[in-house]
């Protein structure tokens, strides 16, 4: 993942590539950063099936229209396989010099992604709301399917996993379907927890309970002199017992020893459970990029 909140080994390798073939992409403000400075070494060839998305954001140096399963049909046979050994060891210096990391020593949002994704051998269908929550999930769990990740990534709708999730497990009724959710986001459209108990569809609706809305109030820290308007929800609402009362199981996480048999219940029910995972309001989405930086200027929590 590249961008605001991708990896720095991603934001380094887009920034010093010179070459990028960009498939679909529309090049938001989310990934480009500083547009004078996005793979500003490079040339660019975009392909893409809507006209509009092309030179819109970034100009190119070569573009297609059209459906992208047509265009790479057509394309691949004419390239010749390279290995680009010395790119790919560079990458890799990246990679093992910044790793992806979080505390070992407490309850993060990190921590039970990585275990969700273990014990669901990362074949779960994942969807989420949008926040803090959502850049953990693109991090830590590991999709190896395509469709696995459903998520509001270009309008960020608030709300939107719950229902992306009952519709998963509608059409996927085999499948393990998860949806990560902030307790921000789980306000928006929690109701809907009754639409799957009412057609006892056992998703598993998992919410960060950080007391805040987290990525908006890291902004405020980070950025704003920690003037925090409107992100701490000061409520004590328990969203254990509101789900329990909408006929769903319900379980409350404070510790990391708890993560794996909460998980291994809910993965064994029958019917929607909820996982309230308790974190710490300060816990912050790195690697970061400031707003209007370069992506290859992301920085982590050892740079502050």
């Amino acid at each position: 993942m590249i961008g605001m909140h991708g990896t720095k080994t991603s934001d380094k390798g887009v920034s010093e590539c010179d070459m990028l073939l960009a498939l679909g992409a529309r090049f938001s403000d989310r990934v480009v950063g500083n547009a004078g400075a996005f793979a500003s070494g490079a040339k660019i060839v975009h392909i893409d099936i809507d006209d509009a998305e092309i030179n819109k954001n970034i100009p190119t140096d070569a573009h297609i229209v059209g459906d992208m399963k047509d265009v790479l049909q057509d394309l691949l046979p004419l390239l010749e396989k390279t290995e680009h050994r010395e790119w790919m060891e560079h990458i890799e210096g990246y990679r093992k010099a910044y790793p992806l990391t979080y505390p070992k020593d407490k309850l993060t949002c990190q921590y039970f992604l990585e275990r969700l994704d273990a014990l669901t051998d990362s074949d779960a269908i994942v969807s989420t709301d949008v926040g803090q929550h959502q850049m953990w999930t693109a991090q830590f769990y590991r999709f190896k399917k395509p469709r696995q990740l459903l998520t509001s990534g270009g309008l960020g709708t608030m709300g939107y996993g719950l229902g992306a999730c009952i519709g998963a497990k509608m059409g996927n009724p085999d499948r393990v379907c998860v949806n990560i959710a902030g307790d921000g986001c789980f306000r928006m459209n929690m109701n809907e927890l009754m639409t799957a108990a009412r057609n006892r569809l056992p998703i598993i609706e998992v919410v960060i309970d950080n007391r805040v809305l987290g990525m908006v109030r890291q902004w405020q820290t980070l950025f704003y002199e920690k003037r925090y308007s409107n992100t701490i929800l000061e409520d004590e609402t328990d969203y254990c017992a509101v789900a329990e009362a909408m006929g769903c199981e319900a379980y409350r996480i404070t510790k990391m020893e708890e993560v794996d048999e909460v998980i291994g219940k809910a993965l064994a029910a029958k019917k929607p459970v909820l996982i309230d995972v308790v974190i710490n309001e300060d816990d912050k989405v790195f690697p970061m990029v400031a707003p209007g930086g370069a992506i290859a200027d992301a920085f982590d929590a050892s740079d502050l």
